[in-house]
């Protein structure tokens, strides 16, 4: 009992990302466990009632798997791969935004990955034979989202990579679109990768769109997660930054330099910043 305990306040102290990771491993044990005893049922009942049906008469009976298949995983490598990638997606995209924007973009990107996920075995000829057959779940919808949304809105920031040397992310992004791009004809998981397709486009279309504004089209949804923070909590690159219009008419010193720190990562990334600018900017994040 105990150790439970120590779970539960573990948890409860725990980031978002952390958090995150905690629930999908923690569904994948479930699932591990249920697993044993399938030969009772000869089916996997965590799977069968968390995974996205590609069938629209299925679906409309689990309308709660567009949410929940992002957190379930069936396989090891599947699992470790993808919370490798939010561990350190994850972190990199909390030294812009808040916890609650990354949950949001989070889920969004697994309910857009979802409902490509949909389309594409309903509507696409050569799917819908397999839509009565096939199932989506994964958490990579969800961290495609908040890597292409970090990504397109500090394009130019650098990552240090090992015998290679400095990348740009906006790189990084491309090649993993592109990766998952030129594997749809020949993958026996096309309509996964268009799923991973649907989160990066969400993560794309909301740094994008979110300029000083929320999204009206997610408004009823982001409520349920977020009561106070409607916007961005940094402000968007704007392509009409007159300060006698909107929110630059009366700028904070803080936000000046948090906006002066910003533009200094964009032009030469995140290693530039001195400690007193890194420091600056990590209390800005927690506020």
């Amino acid at each position: 009992m105990e150790s439970i305990h120590n779970l539960k306040q573990r948890f409860r102290n725990a980031g978002i990302v952390e958090k995150l990771i905690y629930i999908n491993v923690g569904v994948f044990i479930l699932v591990f466990l249920a697993s044993i005893f399938k030969f009772l049922t000869n089916s996997n009942i965590l799977v069968k009632w968390l995974a996205l049906p590609a069938s629209f008469s299925e679906f409309v009976y689990k309308p709660w798997t567009i949410f929940t298949y992002g957190f379930l995983h069936t396989d090891f490598i599947h699992i470790l791969m993808n919370l490798i990638a939010l561990y350190y997606i994850g972190y990199l995209f909390k030294q812009y935004f808040t916890a609650k924007q990354l949950l949001n973009f989070y889920l969004f990107g697994t309910f857009f990955g979802g409902v490509i996920f949909l389309l594409s075995y309903n509507f696409i000829p050569s799917f819908v034979p397999q839509k009565n057959f096939s199932i989506l779940l994964g958490a990579s919808a969800g961290i495609s989202a908040i890597f292409i949304g970090i990504a397109t809105y500090i394009p130019n920031y650098q990552i240090k990579i090992p015998l290679i040397g400095f990348v740009k992310l906006w790189h990084l992004a491309a090649f993993w679109v592109l990766f998952d791009l030129i594997r749809i004809p020949t993958s026996g998981n096309a309509g996964g990768l268009l799923a991973h397709l649907g989160g990066a486009l969400f993560g794309f279309l909301y740094v994008q769109n979110a300029s000083n504004k929320e999204l009206d089209l997610f408004k009823p949804f982001q409520n349920l997660f977020s009561k106070k923070e409607k916007k961005l909590k940094t402000v968007y690159k704007s392509n009409n930054p007159s300060p006698k219009k909107g929110p630059y008419k009366h700028k904070s010193y803080d936000q000046q330099k948090v906006d002066s720190i910003l533009d200094k990562i964009g032009k030469s990334g995140y290693d530039a910043l001195t400690k007193e600018e890194k420091e600056f900017l990590f209390k800005q994040g927690k506020q």
